[in-house]
Order: structure tokens, then sequence, then C-alpha cells
């Protein structure tokens, strides 16, 4: 009996180890893939860019693509030999940003990013801005967030992978040229594509999400009970 008990326990934990390691990519969890984009500045000029994901498992049984947990890009300053690192923690905020890059653009040597949240918490996160845009500049030490206001006219367009790309496993080591990029964004909102500068009322976006506010306890909540979606335009 003993050692049929000793069985039934080892059993147990190992549907639960399973179980835990599915949970968390088990055969994948943390793993990186990378490769390379080639950018095209609002110059002219291009740079090829760095760029890394550490996945995670599959967020579902049905899923096909596995969890997206960290981003992080690389940029060479042109003309220098500096490089900049930009770093994304996609857990939900606010334990994470949640942001997906669109453009980056160099004025005067200095860098500048547009990103957009990615969903209806990081949308609340960031303070639901309108147009849907976090952007930043790099102040030689670290990255500041700025206002529309301060981000250069003349960054107007997507220039690198928006969100990633389909089972990124399978293109480990490639670089991706300017015309595949806008291959791969064709499809995507309008939005993701040009640097829109007044607010957006129509079509479909994160400006429809419900308001949520953060309860200091790991959740978000509709403040006055849940609400159905503004609808589309």
């Amino acid at each position: 009996m003993k050692y049929m008990k000793g069985i039934v326990t080892i059993a147990f934990l190992l549907l639960t180890m399973g179980a835990g390691m599915d949970a968390f990519g088990f055969l994948g969890f943390g793993n990186s893939v990378s490769w390379k984009e080639e950018v095209l500045l609002h110059d002219g000029q291009k740079i090829i860019v760095e760029r890394s994901q550490t996945l995670g498992g599959y967020p579902t049984v049905e899923s096909q693509e596995r969890a997206v947990l960290a981003e992080e890009w690389i940029f060479p300053v042109p003309g220098t030999k500096r490089k900049v690192l930009w770093k994304v923690d996609f857990r939900s905020p606010p334990a994470g940003s949640q942001l997906m890059l669109i453009t980056l653009g160099f004025l005067n040597g200095t860098p500048y990013i547009a990103t957009t949240p990615a969903g209806c918490i990081a949308y609340n996160h960031w303070k639901r801005p309108n147009p849907p845009y976090v952007f930043f500049k790099y102040d030689g030490k670290e990255w500041q967030q700025i206002p529309l206001t301060e981000f250069p006219m003349e960054f107007k367009e997507a220039n690198v992978v928006v969100g990633g790309r389909s089972k990124p496993e399978k293109q480990a080591g490639s670089t991706i040229s300017i015309s595949k990029i806008k291959a791969e964004n064709h499809g995507l909102e309008p939005y993701m594509l040009q640097i829109i500068r007044e607010p957006i009322t129509k079509g479909d976006g994160p400006w429809r999400y419900n308001e949520l506010e953060y309860d200091g306890k790991g959740t978000w909540k509709s403040p006055g009970g849940s609400k159905a979606p503004l609808p589309i335009n």
C-alpha cells in the first residue's frame, strides 16, 4: 500500500509540475529569438536595428502563438558609434509597460520613438491618450516620456514591424528589408501606419476601450461597474 501511495504521489507531482511547466512555457519558457530590421529614417538614411523577444508558453490550449514576455531593441545612432537600448516588459501593467513600437527616428543626433499601448489595460495605464500614442526621447542616459507637441513633425510613418512577427521562432537570425516591413504591416489600423496628431473618434481602436482604474491590489476595474464597449462609428 505504501508503494502504491508513493506511485500516486509521484504521479500527482508530475501532473502538477506538467501543468505549471505548460503555463510557464516548459520547453520554451524564457527562450529568446532575435532578428534584424532594415529601418528607413525620415531623411532617407537606412539603419539596421537589432530586435529580440523573450517568449513564454501558449496562453490558451487553442493558441498558435507563444506569449511575448519581453522585447529589446538596439538602435545604432547614425554618424556615431553609439547604440541605444529600448526595453519593454509585456506583463500586465503596472508590473509591465505593454507598449508596441511604431516608429523611431533621430533629430540632431537625438533618438525619438513613438509607441502605442497594447490592449485595454495598457491603454488605461498610460492615461488613455488620444491620439493613442506614448512618445519618448532619449536624453543620453535614459528614455524620457514627452508630449505629442515635443515629438518631431518629421517622423510620420511606421518604419518597423509593428507588434512583432507570426511564428518568430522561424524568423530567428533573418534581416527584414524595408519592403518586407511594409508588407508585414499591411492591414494594420491607420493610426499604426501613420502618426496622427489629432484625437481620433471614428473607426476601431483603443479609444473605444472602456475606462478602467487600478485598485492597487492587482485588479483593474470599471468605475461604476461594467459597461458595454463604445460603438464603432
